[in-house]
């Protein structure tokens, strides 16, 4: 259920922060869903053991890639070839976009690493 949770709260941050347009821009879309796919947990090992899924080379981010293109088909009317251009075109950027988190958080003790850099994060950097 926190997975669940997490996914939805980035989709979110992600409409707060950058004004993302649901309905019209497909790239927006796979965007957002790229970073939520990556950041929830929804590719966790555990959970790709239980789907009898899982690899060792980049297995994150196939994993990440094909929950993105599964998320866009299920919200969107289109093929699955505009689904898959939309996420290989930003894919790279979206993959690498880790806020609000800092870090993608594998387990607790990455989310409390990432908390500690969240409190953290104007400490060293001030405007002097």
């Amino acid at each position: 259920m926190n997975r669940v949770v997490t996914h939805e709260l980035i989709h979110a941050f992600d409409h707060c922060r950058a004004h993302v347009d649901w309905f019209t821009n497909v790239r927006h879309l796979a965007c957002s869903e790229i970073r939520a796919a990556n950041l929830s947990g929804d590719c966790s090992l555990v959970n790709e053991i239980f789907r009898l899924h899982f690899g060792l080379k980049q297995h994150h981010q196939t994993c990440v890639r094909d929950r993105a293109i599964l998320s866009i088909l299920a919200v969107r009317n289109i093929s699955k070839e505009v689904a898959e251009k939309a996420v290989d075109e930003v894919f790279e950027s979206c993959f690498n976009d880790h806020e609000p988190f800092g870090r993608i958080p594998h387990n607790k003790t990455y989310a409390k690493y990432a908390h500690r850099d969240f409190q953290n994060r104007d400490r060293y950097y001030s405007n002097i």
